[in-house]
């Protein structure tokens, strides 16, 4: 693929942006986006959240105006993008081209509705491209703690090969334990501890992405797959058409996110 000429006038491997999807249509929690957490509307917190890391630059990137608005009003750069985008990931391939970026700079999809992501997260997901030219694309994940997380099909797991690089996706726990006691599985008790499978506990995914700009364009043209359309989980398309997906493992569980007015609701007493 042709390089664009790159907006920052850099392709060094140690710099990067941050994009944050917002739009306002949500199921759950309409007009998410703007939801007040301790006086500053939901993408606002985020953007200043992660403008703590070692990004360049924060955008939040947007299909209203009044997001728009509200992130001008409150000194957050964004761009406006188009309404009728399937995914966040065509949105940002979107602002990608909009900023010119180049294809080997890297990009940082955190999302809108993670309001207390650690900035130390985003710098490390943002540095597997860089030290694994063989990805695509880079993610996060840690080990579930409980039984009930590993049956949860809102809780999103992963199964990593010898190299850290994503060999599946799932709602479903994978890995599946044909002998969990052999594995300390099976504990009695309130919330009964995940034990080890060969020295590693299952893996619970965590929805922070880096890729290459030129990739994000490749992924947004590719068919969606099978897998992903029966998870409904987007990053299955890349292992699908063969791409590889590098995963940081970290010892600290993400900050809860906000799908559901309760999940607002906690996250509010949190700030307080």
């Amino acid at each position: 693929m042709s390089a664009a000429p790159d907006a920052q006038d850099s392709t060094a491997n140690d710099r990067f942006t941050v994009l944050i999807p917002a739009r306002m249509a949500s199921t759950r929690l309409p007009g998410k986006p703007l939801a007040d957490l301790a006086g500053l509307p939901m993408v606002v917190r985020v953007a200043r959240r992660a403008a703590h890391s070692a990004a360049d630059r924060v955008l939040v990137a947007t299909d209203d105006a009044r997001i728009l608005q509200a992130c001008a009003a409150h000194g957050v750069e964004a761009i406006l993008t188009r309404a009728d985008h399937a995914s966040g990931s065509d949105r940002l391939a979107e602002a990608c081209a909009k900023l010119g970026l180049a294809d080997q700079h890297i990009v940082v999809n955190v999302q809108g509705d993670e309001p207390l992501i650690a900035p130390e997260l985003i710098d490390a997901v943002a540095a597997l491209l860089p030290a694994r030219p063989e990805a695509g694309m880079g993610t996060a994940a840690h080990a579930i703690a409980t039984l009930a997380d590993y049956h949860n099909p809102q809780v999103v797991k992963v199964v990593l090969d010898a190299r850290g690089l994503a060999q599946y996706f799932s709602r479903a726990p994978i890995p599946f334990a044909r002998n969990p006691a052999e594995h300390g599985w099976c504990s009695a008790g309130a919330a009964p501890g995940m034990g080890t499978l060969a020295g590693h506990a299952p893996l619970r995914h965590i929805g922070i992405y880096s890729y290459r700009a030129g990739f994000l364009r490749q992924l947004t043209q590719l068919a969606p797959a099978p897998t992903e359309t029966i998870e409904a989980l987007e990053q299955l398309r890349a292992l699908w058409h063969g791409h590889r997906i590098a995963v940081h493992l970290t010892a600290a569980a993400a900050g809860p996110g906000v799908d559901t007015p309760e999940d607002l609701e906690r996250v509010r007493r949190l700030l307080l």
